[in-house]
C-alpha cells in the first residue's frame, strides 16, 4: 500500500498526476470513477492538465461506481449529471465511451448483470477511483455487503440517506435505492486510488486501513489489494501513524 498524507490540494494534484501518467502510458485506459464531494478537486486538476495538453481522454473508457434508482439522468442530483458537470463536458472523452449504471432500466437485475459484463468485455478496470463513506462503504456497498458481491441493487442505509441529503432539497427526496459495482468488481481493478478528506473521516479511515478486514467495514477489504494508493489529507489522517 502506498500512503500519501498532505493537504487536500496536494492529494488532488498528486492523484490527478497519477491518473494522467496511467493514461499516457496506456491511452485506452479503462477508468473506474466515483462521485461525491471528495474527488471534485482531483477532477478539476484533471481538467487543467487536459487544457494544458498534458493528456488526452480520446481513447479512454470510463465506468462509474454507482447511480441512484428512479431519478432521471438530467436530474441535478443524478451521478450522470454530476460527472458531466465535474469532468466529462470539460475533456475530450467521446460520449459513447462513458458508462454509468442505468437506474431507470426496466429490469434492474438485468442492468446489473449487463453492466458487469460490459466491464469484463472491456478488459476490466485499469484504475479505480474511490472515496469512503462514514460507515466505511465504498461505492454504495454498505456494511455487511459480501466481499464476493458484483454489480447489484442496493437498499441505502439511513445514515447514507442522511449523508447524501445535503445534495437534495430535503432528506425525503433522496432515493432509497441505488445500483452499485460490487466489492469483488472493485477489487478486480488493477490499481485503486482511494481519496479521503476531512476530520470526520479520521475514525473510519483508521478502521479501514489499520483494523481487521471485515464486511462490517467494507473498505477494510482494500488492505488485501495488491496495488492500493491512498491519498489522505492531514485532517483525515489524524489517527494514522
Amino acid at each position: 500500500m502506498y500512503l500519501f498524507i498532505g493537504t487536500a490540494e496536494d492529494c488532488d494534484k498528486k492523484g490527478a498526476l497519477e491518473i494522467v501518467n496511467q493514461i499516457n502510458n496506456k491511452p485506452d485506459t479503462i477508468l473506474g470513477l466515483a462521485t461525491g464531494s471528495t474527488p471534485v478537486g482531483m477532477y478539476q486538476n484533471l481538467i487543467k492538465l487536459y487544457r494544458d495538453k498534458k493528456v488526452s481522454f480520446s481513447q479512454v473508457k470510463t465506468y462509474n461506481l454507482d447511480e441512484y434508482v428512479g431519478i432521471p439522468r438530467e436530474h441535478v442530483c443524478s451521478y450522470y449529471y454530476f460527472m458531466q458537470e465535474n469532468l466529462f463536458s470539460h475533456i475530450d472523452i467521446p460520449a459513447e465511451n462513458v458508462s454509468l449504471p442505468d437506474g431507470n432500466a426496466p429490469d434492474l437485475e438485468k442492468e446489473c448483470s449487463d453492466y458487469e459484463e460490459r466491464i469484463a468485455n472491456s478488459g476490466g478496470i485499469d484504475l479505480q477511483v474511490l472515496g469512503i463513506g462514514h460507515n466505511g462503504h465504498i461505492g454504495f456497498n454498505e456494511p455487511n455487503t459480501p466481499f464476493e458481491s458484483v454489480t447489484h441493487l442496493v437498499d441505502l442505509t439511513q445514515s447514507t440517506i442522511k449523508a447524501n441529503s445535503r445534495f437534495f432539497e430535503s432528506e425525503d427526496q433522496v432515493p432509497r435505492q441505488a445500483l452499485s459495482m460490487g466489492i469483488k468488481t472493485i477489487m478486480q481493478a488493477k490499481k485503486i486510488l482511494l481519496f479521503v478528506k476531512g476530520a470526520d473521516k479520521a475514525d473510519i479511515i483508521h478502521k479501514a486501513l489499520k483494523g481487521p478486514v471485515t464486511p462490517e467495514v467494507p473498505a477494510s477489504v482494500l488492505q488485501l489489494h495488491p496495488n492500493l494508493h491512498v491519498y489522505v489529507d492531514k485532517a483525515a489522517a489524524a489517527k494514522l501513524k
